[in-house]
């Protein structure tokens, strides 16, 4: 009897110790415009194939070094026209790099504070024109403001109350009391207590990111790497990119 319960145990260890050898863990190099969905579609492949998904979270510039430098890594997320440099430098592989998502802006205001309604295009034109700062960044989708704000006819109104935010979060720059309106990616501008996230900017008025992922070629774990971009790219699993409030590709 206890050479057979031995036996069965044997077995079983055998097993999982197999079950840990075919698992691989894979790293994905980013920075805070793509983490909250990349962390999404990360918990649901590891559930669904038994693989680890690490986040590389890099902050400013430190992501284009390590890249450039050959860190550690498997995949790199970035914003889809960020690729070519890293390819024509041959640290990512160009066959490999697919979009996944996009990005777009909302609107976040300080708690506490009367809140203004930015739902409809008249309401938002209304909300910008009355605020005594707007604040938004000069990267990523930040630029797209400027475009917005000529959409609205009023950036010669508000021209001399925008305030470029840098070093800091947006909305961080709201609950600072820097600016009293602040706009970035609707992923990126929430959650942060001490701020109300309004929402996303009206959808004829939203202009969208294109953002992918691309394999690197220092790569230790290609096969599993590369399964990972399938499963980033699969509509299938759209649901978990929404879930870190970004956007599928267009189809």
């Amino acid at each position: 009897m206890r050479r057979s319960i031995k036996l069965a145990l044997g077995v079983v260890a055998a097993l999982w110790t197999a079950d840990l050898a075919q698992s691989a863990e894979i790293t994905v190099l980013l920075n805070q415009a793509t983490a909250t969905g990349v962390r999404e579609l990360a918990a649901g492949f590891e559930k669904a194939t038994g693989n680890k998904v690490k986040i590389d979270y890099l902050v400013g510039p430190v992501l284009y070094q390590k890249i450039i430098a050959g860190g550690a890594g498997d995949l790199a997320s970035l914003g889809s026209n960020q690729f070519d440099e890293f390819i024509k430098a041959g640290k990512i592989d160009g066959n490999s790099v697919v979009e996944y998502g996009r990005v777009g802006n909302g609107v976040a205001a300080r708690a506490g504070e009367p809140l203004p309604d930015i739902r409809t295009r008249e309401a938002l034109k209304r909300a910008l024109l009355e605020a005594k700062s707007i604040g938004h960044t000069k990267v990523g989708t930040g630029p797209f403001n400027t475009t917005l704000f000529q959409k609205l006819g009023i950036y010669d109104q508000i021209k001399d109350k925008i305030k470029i935010v840098d070093g800091k979060l947006v909305a961080q720059a709201v609950l600072d009391g820097d600016v009293d309106i602040g706009i970035q990616q609707t992923n990126v501008i929430q959650p942060l207590v001490g701020t109300v996230y309004l929402g996303p900017l009206p959808p004829e008025l939203m202009e969208y990111g294109s953002v992918g992922i691309g394999l690197l070629k220092v790569s230790r774990q290609p096969q599993a790497a590369t399964d990972f971009i399938k499963y980033m790219a699969d509509p299938a699993n759209a649901a978990l990119l929404k879930k870190g409030f970004m956007y599928p590709p267009l189809k």
